[in-house]
């Protein structure tokens, strides 16, 4: 058991750092700035596994070495438990008077008769009763059992727990996507539909439970300070039967309010803003991009990112690597001005405004390798391959002309909402294992365990010497007014009264 508590201990005390620190699982950028903000004390951090704590081989040994306690811990003291179940009351002791709680007098009633009050008055406790050689009638009772029960149901529900969350780890999986709020559609149909995925350690992305959502709408209500007062996005979803049949049931999605479905749950977690632009090339084609931007500042959703196009009707593979157009710079849903620079004043989309640069050249976008969709390769910047041609602030429905005759227009925002997908085959267990530990606890701290011996003993004359002693076997806290009603009860056959 002491093993068991100081390793409760190393593991409260580990999953600090993890409280403290920044973790990759959740926000590997911020783990890459407070490693650049704190030099050398932040890559031996990071050596210390400290910024993934939970999947950590030091705080996995933990885990193991805590399990392996707690088994070693509950079987002996289970079949204890069991041979103290199956076992008599302990017999009275010859002294009664040595006990933290005794009272004893003198009755003008028989020993039989002191039995019989006293069997009667105990009744609901383990008991039994026996006799002496010189007449002497005794009672011993104990009562309590469930302490040790209320004990073992916590340690077995916290050894199930660990059991759940390990469970849950190797075969759940957890991912992110950005869904555009206009009809927008994602489908639980592999990882590659996902922006993140973090797969359990058994999981490899295959199988999983088919699924899809549609975002109809999305609406957001702020307080006067920008602080948000509620998000709902009014979705739809197919699950099972559905996806044959092309039936979308509506769902109401709020934060805290996930949807549940096909064994997954479904989260709201965020929301931001998609520009859309519209190019006018010089020979009068158009092509209208619309892709998600990324919100810098989480109080006013003024956001940053990229949208790019391939220039119409060039077959010539370099001459349109040559002609590609990016869009960048900062998008304000409330536009606030600052001289010639645009902030945002306000989180909803009240008056949306975009300063942006446009960039022609190659993307880089063939080159094989992978690039963010919220900003450009800067590595082509750098080589000259990607030049800027335009900067200027544009208001919704407000465009600008390039130097060959081409146009970009701003069309205005739609929004856009994060969600994600989290699938725990254990999430039950861990409920009924987490109520089983309060059961338990409560049981273990309410109920105490305590034993009381009657001794009846004649003394020759038509009257009984009746003792009575009490023991508590863990706190005796409460047990003295307790025994008192007992004592009273018991002793009640005084002469006379």
């Amino acid at each position: 058991m002491r093993t068991a508590l100081t390793l409760l201990f190393l593991l409260a005390l580990g999953a600090m750092p993890g409280a403290l620190l920044p973790q990759r699982s959740l926000n590997a950028r911020k783990v890459d700035e407070y490693i650049a903000g704190n030099g050398w004390w932040g890559r031996f951090l990071d050596d210390l596994q400290f910024y993934d704590v939970y999947a950590s081989y030091w705080f996995s040994a933990i885990y193991v070495l805590l399990f392996v306690s707690l088994v070693g811990c509950l079987l002996p003291r289970t079949w204890e438990y069991f041979k103290q179940m199956r076992a008599r009351p302990v017999l009275t002791p010859r002294n009664l008077a040595r006990m933290p709680h005794h009272a004893s007098a003198e009755v003008g009633t028989t020993p039989d008769d002191v039995v019989a009050n006293a069997e009667r008055r105990l009744r609901g406790w383990r008991r039994v009763t026996a006799e002496e050689a010189d007449g002497t009638r005794t009672v011993s009772a104990e009562r309590g059992y469930l302490r040790e029960t209320g004990n073992l149901v916590f340690h077995f529900a916290l050894l199930g727990l660990l059991v759940a969350f390990a469970l849950g780890k190797m075969f759940g999986y957890e991912g992110q996507v950005i869904v555009q709020a206009d009809g927008g559609q994602f489908c639980n149909s592999g990882v590659y539909n996902y922006d993140t995925f973090r797969p359990g350690l058994r999981v490899d992305g295959s199988g999983l439970t088919p699924f899809c959502v549609k975002v109809d709408d999305f609406s957001a209500s702020y307080l006067h300070n920008g602080q948000a007062e509620s998000f709902l996005a009014d979705i739809g979803y197919q699950s099972g039967a559905d996806l044959d049949s092309g039936t979308w049931r509506p769902y109401p999605l709020r934060v805290n309010s996930p949807l549940r479905t096909a064994g997954d749950r479904v989260y709201l977690l965020g929301h931001g803003y998609t520009p859309v632009f519209t190019v006018t090339f010089p020979n009068g084609q158009t092509r209208t991009g619309a892709i998600q931007w990324r919100p810098v500042d989480p109080v006013t959703l003024a956001s940053e990112g990229a949208t790019k196009f391939d220039p119409p009707d060039v077959p010539d593979a370099e001459e349109r690597r040559r002609s590609q157009l990016a869009i960048t710079g900062l998008l304000a849903p409330t536009a606030a001005y600052q001289g010639e620079l645009l902030d945002s004043a306000f989180p909803a989309a009240n008056d949306p405004a975009v300063a942006i640069d446009v960039y022609r050249g190659d993307l880089g976008t063939d080159s094989g390798r992978g690039q963010s969709i919220f900003s450009l390769d800067q590595k082509m910047i750098e080589d000259g391959k990607l030049e800027r041609v335009a900067r200027q602030n544009l208001g919704q429905g407000e465009q600008l002309t390039l130097d060959d005759g081409t146009t970009v227009r701003f069309e205005g925002v739609r929004d856009w909402v994060s969600l994600q997908v989290s699938h725990d085959p254990a999430q039950n267990w861990v409920l009924v294992f987490s109520v089983l530990v309060i059961l338990g606890l409560g049981v273990s701290l309410s109920i105490k365990r305590r034993r009381v011996w009657v001794r009846a003993t004649p003394l020759g004359d038509g009257r009984t010497l009746i003792e009575v002693g009490g023991l508590a076997r863990t706190d005796q806290a409460g047990y003295g007014e307790e025994f008192g009603g007992l004592s009273r009860d018991l002793l009640a056959h005084k002469e006379g009264s």
